[in-house]
């Protein structure tokens, strides 16, 4: 009986691929040509699929889905490269990747020399008194430091050297710190005499001189002097970010913290009807004016706009020792980190983010932060039960966990929002930071959370990192840096497969947000939203995946982006 059932069940799969769906007599775009990854455990690969209205209504073989092409169907013929769900972003921030492409890109700057170049060329082109802005530098990377070094970070005085009539803010990669030079320091009032008692440091040479790093919520006594942009200079942001995510491959973007009037820019886009991939963004924690509003309102779910969840940040990052440790840093044994909010408050938005529906995504780098983010789950749950049955609330990064709370991700519930990149970008140095017996227990262990029952969802927390999800895919399945170097990986044992790292980005990530009926898989009924590589990513040699281009983006049924062939 158990070979008949097995049998019958191929006889109706091949049933269904062979027939075309007798809702349509014809569609608007069949594709075919080339290996069709679905994520369906029932049909993992497809020969053509066939979209009308935006959505899938038919995925199998190739023959049925050409009867339905007339002579008004788009046929897209992928001559043999691969196809898979469309890729979704699930952590990051569009506005900065947007912003990003108007200010200097640091990413690839090698020392402190090249950062002062950079902006010496920025100062012949800018109108004195006029705000030089950038973002990308990290000093942990860097191969030099400067002769003058406080606490592992550079001084002002070379970069106000060649910028005394402008003022400058470059922001670190992860975001979690800033520099400054001494015209912006004028402008904030900032001197030896500015007392600061707040979350973060304002560093000090030996003098007691500010050094031009501000760090973590010292940030903000300079980023509040930064002169906001125009409705039509946040309108190109938004749109160079959009760009940018579709030039990638990224069909849907999970927005990680988003303030009122950011998404008051994204509900004009939508009523426009000029979004074009979907979003999925979170509301800014740090304003309870906006929650309330919200928590009042009740999620907003749309096919392009969705706003369901709330940010919250429990520590800062590693590479400015911000984040939140259980023991000291091992280079720094005099610091653990801190809290970048009360745990109290982290409690009471999730106690009131389950009352009226929304799902809570906390930031969290560290090993504490990470227990005590989920022990204030844990209380939620266990005081709203009936509420808490499907939260599917999720810890950001989820870097650097504690043996002992690896396995509560999955007894909770809890989505571990990673990203694979920042280990093949952090790994080499984390290590100083966190020692090797730290670092293989409990840092960027994806395969621990895996096999223990956890969703792990993947992204690049861009601009932290570029939002490209092929290095990401790469970082995932390789544990290698992206230069070459440690040819062997990382703790490989914590590498994820080919199908988990596509699963990562495609149907776990939709689960991520809620949004598995809908995405995260090619099947009848699903939105046609699809990324077409010039390579296949589950066979290719693993020394030739980061060769792969994004060839085709298709949301909704519309090519949104081709690649050009000579690029």
């Amino acid at each position: 009986m158990k070979n008949l059932s097995t049998l019958s069940l191929i006889f109706l799969l091949l049933f269904a691929c062979n027939t075309p769906p007798e809702t349509s007599d014809t569609a608007d775009m069949v594709i075919f040509g080339g290996t069709i990854y679905t994520m369906d455990e029932a049909m993992p690969v497809v020969e053509a699929v066939a979209v009308k209205g935006g959505k899938i209504v038919f995925a199998g073989f190739e023959e049925p889905a050409k009867a339905l092409v007339d002579s008004n169907t788009q046929v897209i013929d992928l001559q043999g490269k691969a196809m898979t769900p469309g890729f979704i972003e699930s952590h990051a921030h569009l506005m900065g990747i947007g912003q990003l492409k108007r200010q200097l890109d640091l990413s690839d700057i090698k020392n402190y020399r090249e950062m002062v170049a950079r902006v010496a060329e920025a100062v012949k082109k800018a109108k004195p008194g006029e705000w030089i802005l950038g973002r990308g530098w990290h000093q942990s990377k860097w191969d030099e430091l400067p002769e003058k070094v406080v606490k592992g970070f550079q001084s002002h005085e070379t970069l106000s050297a060649v910028s005394p009539d402008n003022p400058v803010y470059l922001r670190h990669a992860s975001g979690h710190a800033g520099f400054a030079n001494a015209k912006a320091m004028e402008i904030a009032g900032i001197s030896a005499d500015t007392d600061y008692d707040g979350r973060g440091e304002v560093f000090r040479d030996e003098n007691g001189q500010p050094t031009g790093i501000f760090n973590e919520g010292a940030a903000s006594l300079i980023a509040r002097h930064i002169p906001e942009g125009s409705l039509e200079v946040r309108q190109e942001i938004l749109e160079l970010g959009m760009q940018e995510c579709l030039k990638n491959g990224i069909t849907s973007f999970c927005d990680a913290g988003e303030s009122a009037k950011t998404i008051e820019l994204y509900q004009s886009y939508r009523e426009q009807e000029k979004l074009g991939l979907r979003l999925w963004v979170m509301l800014s924690g740090h304003d309870s004016v906006l929650l309330e509003k919200w928590y009042q309102k009740g999620p907003q779910i749309d096919d392009w706009l969705t706003i369901r969840a709330i940010k919250l940040y429990s520590d800062g990052a590693l590479g400015s020792r911000g984040a939140w440790l259980l023991a000291p840093y091992t280079d720094a044994p005099d610091i653990s980190g801190e809290p970048s909010q009360p745990m109290a408050h982290i409690g009471e938005v999730c106690h009131q983010a389950l009352t009226y529906g929304f799902q809570v995504c906390v930031h969290a780098i560290g090993d504490r932060a990470n227990r005590e983010v989920l022990d204030q789950f844990q209380k939620a749950f266990e005081a709203q039960p009936e509420k808490a049955k499907d939260h599917r609330f999720r810890i950001e990064h989820a870097q650097h966990l504690s043996r002992e709370d690896i396995g509560r991700f999955a007894e909770l519930g809890v989505i571990a929002s990673m990203q694979g990149i920042h280990m093949a970008s952090d790994r080499p140095w984390a290590i100083h930071r966190l020692g090797i017996d730290r670092i293989k227990e409990g840092a960027y262990v994806w395969q621990k959370l895996l096999q223990s029952g956890a969703k792990v969802i993947n992204g690049t927390d861009a601009p932290v990192e570029p939002v490209n999800p092929i290095n990401c895919y790469y970082a995932s399945v390789t544990r290698r840096p992206l230069d070459g170097s440690a040819e062997e990986g990382y703790e490989v044992d914590q590498r994820m497969s080919r199908m988990e790292a596509l699963r990562s980005y495609t149907l776990d990530a939709a689960f991520g947000a809620f949004d598995e009926p809908k995405m995260g898989s090619i099947q009848v009924g699903k939105f046609a939203d699809f990324t077409v590589f010039s390579q296949d990513l589950i066979k290719v040699p693993v020394n030739e995946i980061l060769e792969t281009r994004v060839d085709m983006t298709i949301v909704g049924g519309e090519v949104k982006f081709q690649r050009d062939k000579n690029m």
